[in-house]
């Protein structure tokens, strides 16, 4: 039997990517045949990524890739995040996302065979068996247009595209991109790329939103207001309280309460039982066309449909890095197109955050350890 050396074992590692144990064991096996080796090892990992399907990827990272006007942005996960640390699965990675910048395919994802759309499952088959863990290319997509600014957050937990589109003749906006004022233009893109890593808007604009999308959180918003009695308008309030009296869906004790504590309503459910101002909820939803019907209950719901539309449309957003802290998107756009000379537009944006949407498996570390010494 030929001696299995250090070398040799250092040879097959540096050549496969395997463990120097998985080395030596192959090495052994093949009576120190190189060939033989290699196939053992592919063989044995071939194995192993089978063996791996069925676990759960839910961590890992993104990764953004540009070149011209063009720019992508993949996440690819790992069952785990100190894998998502680790320097080949980090590169690996950008290489998923370069070749997802040659694709002739804009987008694929969750539910899509994007290995298969990339041509990369022998380099993810190597990388799973490398790693040790079940590595997925779970989705991409690309932006083109007359700007687009990428950003990476948080070592990659978060990868975000953003497309600008500006109104002035192509000669104008070639200009435009030269010296100063590109500078300028592309600083801003990026620093709305981080306003949409930080703040997750769900549309461009309000105008984005459909009719039908606008009655939907209309209703939500109205509904909650139904549920929450404290916040209603007095007036409205009042007639619920008298009802639960006169009524008598309230208890003696609760009734009791209230007179105790009328004289300070703002305080008022600080005494009252959960199940008195359940019991208001429940009038409320029962008078709910009469309610919503009001003109004070009216102007409550579209101001706090005013507010969650300032929360979740980018534009309407206040800028993360506005001086005086009130300044909407809209109008640091405005201020940067005023001072460069164009007129600009948000014209699409992409946001991945690693694992939104995926189940995530929980550790018990003690209790697979036990497992694994048959406790």
């Amino acid at each position: 039997m030929a001696a299995i050396t250090a070398a040799m074992v250092k040879e097959l590692r540096e050549s496969t990517g395997a463990g120097m144990m998985e080395c030596k064991k192959a090495l052994t096996e093949t009576d120190g045949d190189m060939e033989a080796a290699v196939d053992v090892l592919r063989k044995s990992g071939a194995a192993k990524v089978e063996k791996k399907a069925g676990r759960i990827a839910a961590e890992g990272i993104t990764r953004v890739a540009s070149e011209g006007n063009t720019a992508v942005v993949v996440e690819v996960n790992s069952e785990t995040d100190f894998v998502a640390k680790n320097a080949v699965f980090q590169e690996f990675v950008q290489d998923v996302a370069d070749r997802a910048l040659k694709s002739s395919v804009d987008k694929a994802g969750d539910g899509e065979d994007v290995c298969g759309i990339l041509d990369m499952k022998a380099e993810l088959e190597e990388k799973t068996i490398v790693i040790g863990e079940k590595l997925s290319l779970r989705r991409f997509e690309k932006l083109t247009g007359d700007c687009v600014a990428s950003y990476v957050h948080g070592g990659g937990r978060i990868g975000v595209l953003v497309e600008l589109a500006c109104d002035n003749d192509s000669d104008e906006l070639e200009e435009l991109g030269k010296g100063a004022s590109g500078d300028a233009v592309k600083e801003a893109l990026t620093n709305i790329a981080m306003q949409i890593a930080a703040m997750n808007p769900q549309y461009i604009s309000r105008n984005d939103m459909s009719a039908e999308e606008l009655a939907k959180l209309r209703e939500i918003i109205e509904e909650s207001a139904l549920n929450d009695p404290a916040s209603l308008p007095k007036p409205i309030l009042n007639k619920l309280i008298d009802k639960a009296i006169n009524d008598k869906v309230w208890s003696d004790e609760d009734i009791a309460t209230y007179e105790e504590h009328k004289s300070n309503m703002q305080y008022l459910f600080n005494f009252l039982s959960k199940e008195a101002a359940s019991q208001l909820a429940e009038l409320a939803l029962a008078d709910r066309a009469n309610i919503a019907a009001d003109k004070i209950f009216k102007g409550l719901v579209e101001g706090r449909v005013s507010k969650q539309l300032k929360e979740i449309c980018l534009m309407d957003q206040t800028y993360v890095k506005a001086e005086d802290g009130k300044q909407s998107v809209a109008k640091y756009i405005a201020e940067v197109g005023k001072a460069v000379g164009a007129s600009f537009t948000i014209s699409g944006y992409v946001r991945f955050e690693v694992g939104e949407g995926l189940e995530k498996k929980s550790e018990d570390f003690a209790a697979e350890v036990a497992a694994q010494l048959g406790n």
